[in-house]
C-alpha cells in the first residue's frame, strides 16, 4: 500500500483502491500490511491507480461510493455524490420531522438517486418521488434503487421528466418536502472548474445557464403549487448565491419564510423556503 500511496500522493485514496482491489475491509487491510499481495491483486491495483492518475474521479475508479450510509454505483451518467449534498439531505429530514404523517417527498433532478435513497433509508414513513429529465441519469438511479433493501425500494418511485412535469398531477398540494440539487453554475464558470469535475460530470447537471440561477428560479416559482401547507422547498445552491436566492423567494407570494443553511465548511449551501400555511 505504501507504493500505491506514493504513486497517488494520497494515502487515503491509496487505501480505498487497495481495499477495493483486494476485496477487503479496512481492518483486514491493516492486519495484512506485511503480507505480500497476490499478483492478481497487484495487477488490479496498478490498473486502478493508472485510471486515477489519468484524472478519472476516484468514485468512478472504485465503481461506487457511500452517501450517508447508502452504497451507490457512480459513473458518467450523473454527478459524483459530494459531501455538500449530505447537508441537503439533513435539512430535508429536519423539515420532514415537522410534517404530518404520512407524507410525500419529491426529489427533482435526482441524478444518481442519492438524495431520494438517503431520505427513504433514514425516514421509513415517507414516499419519495424521484424525477430526472435525463434518461441516462434515471437509469443509474433506478439501478441504485435496485441495490437497496426492499423496505426502501417499496417507497421510491423513479419518474422521467422535466422537474415538476414528471410528477403525477394528483400530488399537487400534497408534498411535504421538495428537494433538489439542481444545476447552479453559470456558463462562464465552466472552464475554471477542477478538471476532475469539468471533464467527467455531465455538463447539464452542473451548468444552469448564463446566470446560474435559471433552474433555482424555476423551482422556487413552481414549488408552492406542489407543496402542502407549511411544506418546504430545500435546494442546494452555490455559496455566493445566498442573497440572490433569498431575494427570489421574497418575490414569490407563496412562501412564509426562508433561510440559507451552511455546509460543514461554514459556507452558504442550502436554501430552505417554507410555503404559507
Amino acid at each position: 500500500m505504501a507504493e500505491t500511496a506514493r504513486d497517488l500522493d494520497d494515502p487515503h485514496e491509496a487505501g480505498w483502491i487497495v481495499q477495493h482491489a483486494a476485496g477487503l475491509q479496512a481492518a483486514a487491510i491493516m492486519s495484512r500490511l506485511d503480507a505480500p499481495a497476490p499478483p492478481s491483486v497487484l495487477l488490479r491495483v496498478r490498473a486502478l491507480v493508472e485510471r486515477r492518475r489519468s484524472g478519472e474521479p476516484l468514485q468512478w475508479v472504485l465503481g461506487g461510493w457511500g452517501f450517508r450510509g447508502v452504497e451507490v454505483a457512480v459513473d458518467g451518467r450523473a454527478l459524483v455524490p459530494r459531501p455538500e449534498t449530505e447537508v441537503v439531505v439533513e435539512q430535508a429530514l429536519a423539515q420532514l420531522r415537522l410534517a404530518s404523517r404520512p407524507c410525500r417527498v419529491a426529489d427533482l433532478g435526482t441524478g444518481s438517486g442519492v438524495i431520494a435513497l438517503a431520505i427513504a433509508s433514514e425516514d421509513p414513513t415517507v414516499q419519495v418521488y424521484a424525477t430526472d429529465a435525463s434518461v441516462e441519469a434515471l437509469s443509474l438511479a433506478t439501478e441504485n434503487l435496485a441495490r437497496q433493501p426492499e423496505h426502501v425500494r417499496a417507497r421510491v418511485r423513479m419518474l422521467e421528466g422535466d422537474w415538476f412535469g414528471a410528477l403525477p398531477p394528483k400530488l399537487a398540494g400534497g408534498i411535504a418536502v421538495v428537494v433538489s440539487n439542481p444545476p447552479y453554475l453559470a456558463a462562464g464558470e465552466w472552464s475554471a472548474l477542477d478538471p476532475v469535475v469539468r471533464d467527467y460530470d455531465p455538463y447539464e447537471a452542473l451548468v444552469a445557464g448564463e446566470t446560474g440561477l435559471e433552474a433555482i428560479s424555476r423551482l422556487i416559482a413552481e414549488a408552492p403549487r406542489w407543496l402542502c401547507a407549511a411544506g418546504a422547498l430545500v435546494l442546494e445552491i452555490a455559496p455566493h448565491q445566498g442573497e440572490a436566492v433569498l431575494a427570489l423567494v421574497a418575490d414569490e407570494a407563496g412562501y412564509s419564510s426562508a433561510e440559507v443553511a451552511e455546509d460543514l465548511a461554514g459556507r452558504a449551501r442550502v436554501l430552505v423556503a417554507r410555503r404559507r400555511s
